[in-house]
């Protein structure tokens, strides 16, 4: 295996190699978690049923077939494209169950679904010894694997067929794999994948739904894990007309696709949630071009445009004969004292859940059940934790740190600990010009 190597925002690698930055002047060096990673239920003709499956954008552009049934370029593939355009990593659902493995006397589907049915096995007598066979593997009329084998009971299963070990082998021209199916989707399909969904950690949840019954489902599955379990997420909707949350973005372009037909208009929550999945936390997606392969409804007036921002929608405008990001926002609109206009803002959401992340995950596992809670133990998570946000402050994701904004006390009992920050100054990225000029 190669070395690791790339660029990089966080240093914590973990393959020796070298990771090589180019920037001009200002350097980022911040010892902090990766983001990248997304979570999204698909509608796929192959794969495991009911179970979360991890897949990396290697992995996607390298073994797709095997992994989804077609290769990268497939259009079914779409979906799948759309999020790893950002993503680096997607936590993947089959959507649906109860569906069927196609099979024949040769064997049968290594997955239930209709890809199954583009399957086929060719027995052929091995050209060098009259005794043993040759058993090929096609899929989608696309050789994949031979095997040459005495009978049937030396053949090994592989990623696609699980192989009959008591059929006889006789040469046959083909015999292909039948009654495939996939299984129904209905909302207990997206319930089991939220349910499954609860011990993964992430950073965007895609809602590939139009019905507004599941829609509301991701939503209060959303504040639920945010509010109440300390899982730091936004999820990405569409059109999601009843949230007023800073933890769900609501996309509101509809998009076709121009090749391929019966294109849900709401594919572009994929593209979205890898975008928010994949931008780091000091960056915004405000004014970011798409570089997806959908056609987008950008066809909006300027008050058109103001009207969606201050309704809390993420929408896509025209500029230039470019498709971009008009400006990188959740669905908040209820402003109150604890939570103003700063809150609408997604890069500021990503720092703050930056942060909740990180210093849960330090604490759970440098502090519980370790550390005394004495003067001692105290001073030494008010230096991680001061640590912590300079990291933040040298890749500029939040400016004009006060060492002494930070306290750490006692508790409520003697097992608690009460951290306050007091005053953190989180930086946006610039999206409005105002310029005087003074002629004299």
């Amino acid at each position: 295996m190669a070395h690791g190597g790339g660029i990089w925002l966080t240093q914590n690698k973990g393959l020796p190699g070298s990771y090589i930055n180019f920037t001009s002047l200002a350097k980022a060096s911040a010892a902090l978690s990766d983001r990248g990673i997304a979570a999204a239920p698909f509608e796929l003709d192959w794969g495991p049923e009911g179970t979360i499956f991890e897949v990396t954008s290697g992995d996607f552009h390298k073994n797709s077939k095997i992994i989804f049934g077609y290769v990268y370029d497939a259009p079914e593939m779409l979906a799948l494209r759309e999020i790893f355009k950002h993503a680096t990593k997607v936590l993947c659902y089959r959507l649906g169950s109860g569906g069927v493995k196609a099979s024949c006397a040769l064997g049968t589907a290594r997955y239930p679904g209709k890809r199954g049915n583009d399957i086929s096995i060719v027995v052929t007598a091995n050209v060098d010894n009259d005794d043993l066979f040759d058993v090929s593997t096609y899929v989608g009329g696309v050789f994949f694997e031979r095997q040459t084998v005495a009978d049937a009971s030396n053949l090994e299963d592989n990623e696609f067929v699980v192989f009959n070990k008591a059929a006889n082998l006789d040469d046959t021209a083909g015999m292909s794999l039948t009654n495939g199916s996939n299984g129904a989707i209905t909302g207990e399909s997206h319930e089991s994948f939220l349910d499954s969904l609860e011990s993964y950690s992430f950073n965007a949840l895609c809602c590939p739904a139009s019905e507004a019954q599941t829609i509301g489902l991701y939503v209060s599955f959303t504040q639920r894990m945010r509010d109440e379990q300390g899982a730091k997420f936004q999820l990405v909707a569409y059109q999601p007309t009843s949230a007023d949350y800073e933890g769900v973005i609501g996309v509101w372009n509809d998009a076709e696709h121009p090749t391929i037909e019966g294109v849900d208009p709401q594919m572009l929550t994929y593209w979205v949630t890898g975008a928010q999945a994949g931008v780091a936390v000091n960056k915004s997606l405000t004014n970011a071009i798409y570089d997806g392969e959908l056609t987008i409804d950008v066809d909006y007036t300027q008050t058109e445009l103001e009207d969606a921002l201050r309704a809390g929608k993420f929408i896509f405008h025209n500029v230039n004969g470019k498709v971009r990001v008009l400006e990188d926002i959740n669905s908040l609109v209820t402003l109150t004292d604890e939570k103003g206009d700063i809150f609408q803002s997604n890069q500021t959401i990503r720092v703050c859940d930056q942060i909740a992340n990180d210093v849960a995950v330090l604490f759970s596992t440098r502090y519980v059940g370790v550390v005394p809670n004495d003067a001692s133990g105290r001073a030494t998570l008010w230096n991680d934790i001061v640590k912590l946000i300079q990291e933040l402050e040298r890749i500029r994701a939040v400016e004009d740190f006060d060492t002494d904004t930070v306290h750490v006390e006692v508790g409520d009992n003697k097992r608690a600990v009460l951290l306050t920050i007091n005053g953190l100054n989180i930086v946006n990225a610039m999206s409005q010009l105002y310029m005087s000029v003074i002629i004299q």
